[in-house]
């Protein structure tokens, strides 16, 4: 059984303490500093049977981080996947290597149709796609969900996270998430064998995830689900 280590502390507080490399990979997704807290959590069915008021804060995703949290998470970590790169471009070096998601979003939508996440792995643009956006969400959030309701503003399905560990993560390796949020991140790494180590600042969100994923360990394991999409990189573009 993997390890799967939860903190409910400020990443860089925890970061300073650890060694250089001390993960193989981090698997990250920042406040990209868009306000996507002021959305809250409505997903077409009035607040989604949320059990805890605060959970769509507007104050949630004000502040990105700044070019201090990433010299960090590079020192302590090998390699990294970073989501939401191209609001750091600024901070972070150039890289060929990028994870386009896209969320198959039908026109006329005003939000966003792909998200993208920064990676120093592989030299390659690679794309998964699964529909996610609003009230439209293919796989988890589709009537009864393996991996519980929404509890986050911005989070991710798990079939995303299994799908990164399969194709850029190899076994053994040591994962980190600096922030947690609904720890989707760690339902993947509880599923595919990998250890994580994963920081979240705030207590209703962590001790929200941490249920999350504690009702998905309680869970009778006669069936996974394979993670949606491709089960391999789709490559759009491979370095010579």
């Amino acid at each position: 059984m993997p390890t799967i280590n939860l903190f409910n502390t400020c990443c860089m507080d925890f970061m300073r303490g650890l060694p250089d490399k001390a993960f193989d990979l981090a698997i990250v997704d920042p406040p990209y500093g868009i306000g996507g807290g002021s959305y809250g959590i409505n997903d077409g069915r009035a607040k989604a049977k949320v059990t805890l008021e605060r959970l769509g804060k507007a104050d949630y995703d004000v502040i990105r981080p700044d070019s201090a949290y990433f010299k960090e998470l590079r020192r302590v970590s090998k390699s990294q996947i970073i989501w939401g790169g191209n609001h750091f471009a600024d901070l972070l070096p150039a890289s060929p290597s990028w994870v386009v998601w896209d969320k198959e979003i039908a026109a006329g939508l005003s939000l966003s149709a792909c998200e993208l996440a920064w990676t120093n792995i592989g030299g390659r643009v690679a794309m998964y796609k699964q529909m996610w956006a609003g009230m439209w969400r293919k796989g988890e959030m589709a009537g009864r969900s393996p991996y519980g309701e929404r509890i986050h503003p911005n989070q991710k399905p798990v079939a995303l996270y299994r799908w990164l560990l399969k194709n850029y993560a190899k076994p053994g390796q040591r994962i980190l998430d600096t922030h947690g949020g609904s720890m989707s991140i760690a339902i993947a790494c509880d599923i595919e064998g990998f250890d994580l180590t994963l920081c979240e600042i705030d207590k209703d969100y962590f001790e929200a995830g941490k249920k999350r994923l504690a009702d998905h360990q309680s869970a009778p394991r006669l069936f996974v689900p394979e993670a949606l999409s491709h089960p391999v990189q789709t490559s759009l573009y491979d370095q010579p």
